[in-house]
């Protein structure tokens, strides 16, 4: 033990006046049988400063103080923010049916909100924390028995022993109560308390992350459906191509070799659907899940590039994050439960101070149990003071308190990951949008070049290479158009989730 604990030991002294509770000068203090306590008017005092000095005890351990965050004024972006954008106005505290308004991916939303298995295990732990709640509390509170016992006895006469016959009830009630004078069960109580709103957040982070996986997963597979539809366009443009070349071969004017180009265009649009129906399949089995269904197909809503979004999103204000990213929230739960156990390793320190009581009746007749002779009662107090623990003690505090710093260190790291997931995403956002303005020239000009390459050909002033070439550019570019709209819609989602979304409801 420290000198600081010793001190703080001296200075409660006066609180604790165990040796005249324990030790009176009546030894009549405990008695039990039939009769009345010696009480005398001091020591009804002395009992009522006790109690009263016991349930103004202190509680050791720190005070917990929210640790000092280097939060940036704004969040980092590519291009200049608008005053909107620098207001206190996010995207975050939107709901996220407002965000996502798809009806279809709506009930999609709904329904793994109900079913998903994530969610529900999520949903227990909460329970079990507000269990782990009820039992700190418990250990605050004295524990109350009451016990009946009944005995009869009766002998025959012996010789010179005449018979007799003995019979008695008792009935008792047995209390305990460890006073908590240092406030071991309090602070206890306080990180479980703690754990429990850690729980809740752990909770609302895996919903908004369900929301996100749900809303990603489903425009990723209406981008499947997109390259299927483009994929099936262009291998009906294509059978249209290989009967045209094969009756320009017929007729002498194209050779063989232009008729095998023309086929291998074929056979790669096919191998494109083959492939992409697996992966629409795949992604409908993993939606599946996510909604907590058997694998089966996934109903479907607008069109990828129908589906409504900003072209600006609010970001508001960096500070706002630490209040509405569940995973922020969750480690400074976790922190405060940290904080608070360090409180309970030091009130092992100091001595431990419990009450126990008795009282009831007890009669060797049933008609005379409560009256006035039969009542007993016992009180007693005890106080336990560690001395040599081996260092147990010590250790235990120096436990807890780096187990605090590791969970600030975790709590800050929590921040400075959040400000980056909101700054990436909104770079994303913006240079997709970019990059998806460009894609759409690509594929327009990559359009026209396939058309006026295929009219060339059929005026027979060009070769089909020149045709295959466009084809393919088109193609691919129609395809990359595909892709940059779901990077557009997917950035939307990373900003929601890092700006704390979608756990509202």
């Amino acid at each position: 033990m420290s000198r600081t604990d010793f001190s703080l030991l001296g200075s409660i002294r006066a609180c604790l006046p165990v040796r005249k509770t324990l030790r009176p000068k009546h030894h009549k203090f405990a008695r039990c049988g039939p009769g009345t306590l010696a009480e005398t008017p001091r020591l009804k005092s002395v009992l009522l400063f006790c109690a009263l000095a016991l349930l103004a005890g202190c509680t050791v351990g720190p005070n917990y103080k929210r640790p000092n965050t280097d939060v940036p004024t704004s969040f980092r972006t590519l291009a200049p923010v608008d005053a909107a954008g620098a207001s206190a106005q996010s995207l975050g505290d939107q709901k996220w049916w407002e965000v996502f308004q798809d009806e279809q991916l709506q009930k999609l939303i709904r329904t793994a909100l109900q079913q998903n298995y994530d969610l529900r295990i999520a949903a227990m732990h909460v329970v079990e924390a507000q269990a782990q709640v009820d039992l700190a509390r418990a250990n605050q509170l004295p524990n109350v028995n009451a016990t009946g016992t009944g005995n009869g006895l009766r002998n025959p006469a012996t010789g010179p022993i005449p018979s007799y016959t003995f019979n008695y009830g008792k009935i008792t009630a047995n209390a305990a109560w460890d006073t908590d004078f240092w406030g071991k069960y309090r602070r206890a109580s306080e990180a479980a308390r703690a754990q429990l709103l850690a729980s809740d957040w752990a909770k609302q982070e895996v919903t908004a992350t369900l929301v996100s996986n749900v809303a990603a997963g489903y425009f990723q597979l209406r981008e499947l459906d997109m390259e299927m539809d483009i994929s099936q366009r262009a291998l009906a443009s294509r059978k249209e191509s290989v009967d045209l070349t094969q009756t320009l071969a017929d007729h002498g004017i194209n050779t063989i070799l232009d008729v095998r180009q023309a086929e291998q265009l074929v056979y790669t649009a096919e191998t494109e659907i083959t492939d992409l129906t697996r992966r629409i399949g795949q992604q409908e089995d993993y939606l599946s899940i996510l909604l907590g269904s058997n694998p089966g197909s996934i109903a479907r809503g607008k069109e990828l590039t129908d589906q409504p979004h900003a072209p600006t999103v609010p970001a508001g204000l960096p500070s706002a994050l630490l209040e509405r990213r569940p995973d922020i929230r969750q480690a400074e739960e976790t922190l405060i439960a940290a904080n608070a156990q360090i409180g309970v390793a030091r009130a092992a320190y100091y001595p431990d101070i419990s009450l126990t009581a008795a009282g009831g009746f007890l009669s060797n007749a049933l008609g005379s149990l409560f009256s006035g002779g039969a009542g007993l009662y016992a009180f007693t107090g005890t106080i336990t003071q560690p001395i040599f623990e081996g260092g147990a003690l010590k250790a235990n505090v120096h436990l807890t308190e780096a187990q605090r710093q590791e969970a600030v260190l975790d709590y800050q790291q929590a921040i400075q990951g959040a400000f980056r997931d909101v700054s990436d995403a909104l770079i994303a956002y913006q240079q997709y949008q970019q990059f998806r303005t460009q894609q759409e020239l690509l594929a327009r000009a990559a359009q026209d070049a396939a058309q006026l390459s295929g009219k060339r050909y059929e005026a027979g002033t060009t070769n089909y290479l020149e045709v295959l070439t466009n084809d393919t550019n088109y193609l691919s570019a129609e395809l990359g158009l595909a892709q940059a709209h779901l990077n557009e819609l997917l950035s939307l989602v990373q900003i929601y989730k890092a700006l704390g979304g979608g756990w509202q409801q």
